[in-house]
């Protein structure tokens, strides 16, 4: 190799090696993903600035937005939670959303999360400044409408995908002179006893809402469906049944929750036969695998016994497609409402909405005291607010013709940025949290790479987000995701070819691919001023651990760390390839 000429000689950094720079890290949202690196980036780096902006007034992100009555998560709840602070005291199954908010406030609470989280900040625009290397973000404060301006060297969009409301686009909804609401942005005043109620919509929310509304005295029910949609309780009726519980007790008896909190070791163990329930349910994702042919049959008889009473519905709901095409979900006390007599399952579609109701294409005109649009988000848009990368490249410009992001997380001409539950990051099965918490993983080992090794920016390369979107595209086509069906996964508000909100393989196979980076697939510079010498983060030959500490502390660290047992990889004599810790996960990098 031929030597690199340089007209400012090399010098050593004058700093340990383990004496990382000082970087400023901004989050946008508090929910289940903002609340997470509340909690990973101040564990496990330093000198980072942190702060975390929510434009609400209380972390919880979609479970505190979405107050709807009957909101509740429709996986078990005891996967949806983060792996080190399991709660043995979910009142359901299926844990109603009040339980869920204190839940992430009590988390956020407990781990220190909240020190970093602006409440009430609402993120109006965000621009990367290639001079500066940063990210320039213009806030709002939302209670006094003071403006500001921020500086970041990383950004992560922790919004999430439920948090940007869909209304529809019906002609004359805002001509209604009722009450309108929308499933995210319910008014929790407005009296519905003895009113007549429309509620547009058949996805995860009108499926909660329905058997709220229809036990309300008085009320009158006109649910507006256009889309097939299967009911079913798979993530959980196996499992129960494997622990010796009745499926269809959903409630969790408080003598129940007290054996859970008094007894870890059982607790442990309910945890671990959901979680194998969940996470070995993958095949039921590919068409015509037995898996899915047994679950359309069990299931579609079970919805005809569900609403026996009034067949006509249940020729018009039970679809098709394969299960999971568009969400499913176990809706407990959906059908039973359908079939009420205070309910009316209209399908024939809305020509338009008028002052006082709703005509359908029928001719048929709907009188209505309060319209509620159970309509879902924009999940495959860019983030609700511009989002500017280089060369004044619009995030919005770049997710067409459709979102995309490497590994979901990362996009060419983004530097510094990453996304929490982007793009093609949901799970079709297994547990929604595990899936954040890796992501959330492999942003911090990104931020430490940053920092340690002095880079200015790393962004991903074009080709390797060119060869993610051709991966994704092809492994979908043997799955029922690709049915003909309406749903939030697929791209073009929901009628689109391709598959933007799913993760392309299985929770655990997730988890595998994001372990350990791949740095080779992005573009590095490394801090302007440091030289053509790649190593000179390797700084003057010294560690934190071993140099002076502060106060009373005698050292940096721990000058013989290495031989603590809690960092001592034991190998088992004789053949160390037995150990059945290494034989529960994969072996890989």
């Amino acid at each position: 190799m031929g030597s690199t000429d340089s007209s400012t000689p090399f010098q050593l950094k004058d700093a340990p090696i383990d004496g990382h720079r000082p970087i400023k890290v901004r989050v946008i949202g508090a929910g289940y993903s903002g609340i997470y690196l509340g909690i990973r980036i101040p564990q496990r780096l330093r000198n980072v600035d942190l702060q975390i902006y929510e434009k609400e007034e209380s972390v919880g992100g979609t479970w505190w937005v979405n107050r709807y009555p009957g909101c509740a998560c429709d996986i078990p709840a005891h996967s949806y939670q983060y792996t080190f602070n399991p709660n043995p005291n979910w009142s359901s199954f299926y844990a109603p959303q009040q339980e869920i908010w204190a839940y992430l406030q009590g988390t956020a609470e407990k781990y220190g999360a909240l020190r970093f989280v602006k409440l009430s900040h609402k993120v109006e625009s965000c621009r990367w400044d290639d001079n500066r290397k940063k990210w320039i973000l213009t806030v709002q404060r939302t209670d006094t409408k003071e403006t500001f301006e921020d500086d970041a060297d990383v950004l992560i969009a922790a919004r999430g995908y439920l948090s940007d409301p869909a209304w529809p686009k019906i002609p004359g909804l805002k001509s209604f002179k009722g009450e309108v609401m929308h499933s995210a942005r319910w008014n929790e005043n407005y009296d519905f006893k003895n009113k007549r109620i429309g509620i547009i919509g058949n996805g995860s929310s009108a499926i909660q809402i329905v058997p709220s509304l229809q036990k309300i005295e008085g009320t009158q029910l006109s649910c507006f469906v256009r889309s097939k949609t299967w009911i079913i309780s798979l993530f959980g009726d196996s499992a129960m049944m494997k622990l010796g519980l009745d499926p269809t007790q959903l409630e969790i008896a408080p003598e129940q929750r007290r054996e859970f909190a008094e007894n870890p070791e059982k607790f442990f163990q309910f945890r671990k036969t959901i979680e194998t329930d969940i996470a070995t349910l993958h095949d039921i994702s590919i068409r015509g695998s037995p898996m899915q042919v047994g679950a359309m049959g069990y299931f579609s008889e079970k919805m005809k016994q569900r609403l026996s009473t009034k067949p006509e519905i249940a020729d018009f709901l039970i679809p098709a497609f394969g299960i999971g095409c568009r969400r499913a979900t176990p809706g407990p006390g959906y059908l039973e409402a359908l079939v009420e007599d205070n309910v009316d399952f209209i399908t024939d579609p809305i020509e338009a909405i008028t002052p006082t109701g709703v005509n359908l294409k029928s001719g048929r005109s709907v009188p209505l005291d309060a319209l509620v649009c159970a309509t879902g988000f924009n999940t495959s848009s860019a983030p609700p607010f511009p989002v500017y990368g280089r060369g004044d490249l619009s995030l919005e410009a770049r997710y067409k013709p459709f979102p995309t992001a490497y590994l979901s997380l990362a996009v060419d001409s983004f530097p510094n940025f990453f996304m929490m539950l982007g793009p093609n990051s949901a799970i079709g099965s297994g547990s929604l949290t595990v899936m954040l918490e890796n992501e959330g993983d492999y942003i911090v080992k990104c931020i430490r790479k940053l920092q340690k090794e002095d880079y200015a920016t790393m962004t991903v390369k074009p080709e390797r987000v060119h060869d993610w979107s051709e991966y994704c595209h092809e492994y979908f086509k043997e799955t029922v995701y690709t049915d003909t069906c309406h749903s939030w996964y697929k791209n073009e508000g929901g009628f689109g070819d391709r598959i933007t909100g799913l993760w392309p393989g299985s929770t655990l196979h997730a988890v595998e691919a994001l372990r350990a980076p791949r740095w080779e697939d992005y573009d590095w510079e490394v801090i302007e001023g440091n030289g053509e010498n790649r190593l000179k983060w390797l700084g003057n030959g010294r560690s934190i651990t071993h140099m002076p500490g502060e106060g009373e502390n005698e050292w940096g660290g721990d000058p013989a760390w290495y031989i603590e047992p809690r960092f001592v990889d034991f190998p088992l004599p004789g053949r160390p390839e037995e150990d059945e810790t290494l034989k529960m996960r994969p072996f890989s990098h």
